[in-house]
């Protein structure tokens, strides 16, 4: 049957055609053309049109006479027989996920085909129409690509090419999570943020990743922002696959997957802070193209060892400070070895020779004892450094009572105090409240002792004053604070920042390791130390002295 819509004059019409009027139209266009037709299709076209025998007979034909015939398909593995075959009428393209079905003439145009029974399709010879036809055909050419390289690379087992730009949310978490799924010899992964990790794992990407470091060999790089916000992630890669690379990273917008050095996928985020991927992200492009990888890993690489050589240089850096500073060191502990060392020797010759009286005796033996108790605590200090260095420091934790170890301090250095320095006062505020703390009432004792002993070193007159209260900490939390204030000389703001590192002393006596052992004392016990210079004007360093903090951790039934 044929519905006519539109008719001008009996030669130029629009005609809606059915059933074997398709087929019979087809036939016809090619016996009709001159000097060229030209076909375009999907990829279920090439076996529908020549599995008419009608139509393979007229395109032959066409051939012979020398019609010039182009194609342009999605060509698939599933048509390749087809295409093959189609390539022995004329020249066949490839164009992508090609949806128009269409055959037109120099004077006449079949569009609109569908194949399926029953076949239906619009049929013109409007010269407009079939001019416009024309440009559109010469347009899908011109972006087309030639099929032969494609189909070479199909039977070779080669994937396509594709380049793909995808907003669907959906569809992109889809890609994301098989493409970590697919991983067989190396994933390259730039994480925009540290929340990116957390989305990441979220998807099970990063345990994808494991299984493919640990049961396959893949190397895997992973350049990430680190943070607290995803340690507990980057532990778990440490433990369950350590030949993963992770390196600390800056944040940006957008990430980059590249797998097997085959495939990539970059995306931009919408959302840095989104809990959840799809919300996080506003498009990703995914794509196989050789190229795209090419320069997406050549990317990754440099960003990969920029940040190796900074861990490098940082690393050199770091080493030069600690030769330094243990040059320093030795230099001070000979200096301490030497002081004491002496008058123990000299005195111990006096007193072989037995020429000394009662009371030259006695003081002779103070200062041996004296020199030999600096010596001792020396020794025990370098000790102390390199149990804390081994992660052997013990703890003999029990309930302590914190007022107590102050006090105690406290009255040991007031005699010291009062025999060699009358201008200066040591006061304790012990406050209302007993406070309790779990802990090693010896380490405990060492850490405040050696902070007095740290503000009497460089306060010459004045007051130092003790004091401990219960404040909460940042999180809410009960806490134990202690303080020692002092209006000496302060800290020297160019050591401030590092006041708590090994071997760090401007002292004209000192090794330099008090502050450290102190700090990872109270650290071991759960706690944080801090100091800060209590200068409230403007006009010099240290005129009002420093304070030095430390906090513990305790529960309400530890204050009565």
């Amino acid at each position: 049957m044929i519905c006519k819509l539109i008719l001008r004059r009996p030669s130029q019409k629009i005609e809606v055609f059915y059933s074997a009027q398709v087929v019979n139209a087809i036939s016809d266009l090619f016996s009709a053309a001159e000097d060229k037709i030209d076909i375009c299709g999907n990829s279920k076209f090439p076996s529908k049109i020549f599995s008419f025998d009608s139509v393979k007979k007229s395109s032959s034909i066409a051939k012979n006479r020398g019609t010039r015939q182009r194609y342009i398909f999605e060509i698939t593995k599933d048509n390749i027989n087809y295409c093959k075959a189609t390539m022995n009428l004329g020249d066949v393209h490839h164009m992508e996920e090609s949806e128009a079905n269409f055959i037109l003439n120099e004077n006449a145009f079949l569009g609109s085909i569908t194949l399926s029974e029953p076949e239906q399709a619009i049929y013109s010879n409007l010269a407009q129409i079939v001019e416009q036809q024309h440009s559109i055909f010469e347009a899908l050419w011109n972006k087309s690509l030639p099929a032969e390289d494609l189909i070479n690379e199909i039977e070779a087992g080669v994937e396509p090419e594709v380049l793909e730009l995808i907003s669907d949310r959906n569809k992109a978490t889809e890609i994301y999570v098989d493409l970590a799924k697919s991983v067989e010899k190396e994933a390259l992964f730039l994480l925009a943020d540290s929340k990116a990790m957390l989305r990441a794992d979220k998807l099970g990407v990063i345990d994808y990743l494991i299984r493919a470091s640990s049961e396959k060999g893949a190397t895997i790089k992973i350049v990430c922002p680190l943070d607290k916000e995803n340690s507990e992630i980057v532990k778990r890669i440490s433990a369950k696959a350590p030949n993963i690379g992770v390196q600390n990273g800056g944040s940006s917008h957008s990430g980059l997957f590249i797998v097997d050095n085959a495939k990539f996928l970059r995306f931009e985020l919408k959302e840095p802070r989104a809990e959840d991927f799809s919300d996080a992200i506003g498009f990703i492009v995914y794509s196989n193209s050789r190229v795209g990888v090419n320069s997406s890993k050549s990317f990754f690489e440099l960003l990969w060892n920029e940040h190796i050589q900074y861990e490098r240089l940082k690393e050199y850096e770091k080493q030069k400070e600690i030769d330094k500073m243990k040059n320093e060191f030795i230099n001070v502990a000979a200096h301490e070895l030497r002081t004491p060392i002496q008058p123990i020797l000299g005195l111990s010759q006096l007193l072989r020779s037995k020429t000394l009286k009662d009371d030259q005796l006695d003081q002779s033996l103070d200062i041996i004892i004296r020199n030999a108790n600096r010596l001792q605590h020396l020794a025990n200090s370098i000790l102390d450094v390199t149990r804390i260095e081994s992660y052997s420091l013990k703890l003999e934790k029990e309930q302590v009572n914190l007022n107590d170890v102050i006090r105690g301090v406290v009255q040991d250095y007031k005699a010291q105090v009062q025999k060699n320095n009358t201008n200066l006062k040591l006061e304790y505020e012990a406050g209302k409240n007993v406070i309790n703390v779990e802990g090693d009432k010896n380490r405990l004792t060492q850490v405040v002792s050696n902070l007095v002993s740290n503000s009497i070193k460089f306060t010459r007159e004045g007051v130092i004053s003790i004091n401990i209260e219960v404040k909460q900490d940042e999180h809410g939390h009960d806490a134990a604070l202690v303080s020692v204030k002092d209006n000496g000389s302060g800290i020297d703001p160019e050591i401030l920042p590092k006041l708590f590192s090994r071997f760090v002393s401007k002292s004209f006596a000192g090794t330099g390791l008090g502050l450290f052992i102190a700090k990872s004392i109270v650290e071991a016990h759960g706690g944080k130390i801090w100091a800060q210079n209590n200068n409230n004007n403007k006009s010099g360093i240290g005129e009002n002295g420093s304070t030095f903090y430390f906090s513990l951790p305790l529960n309400k039934q530890q204050v009565l």
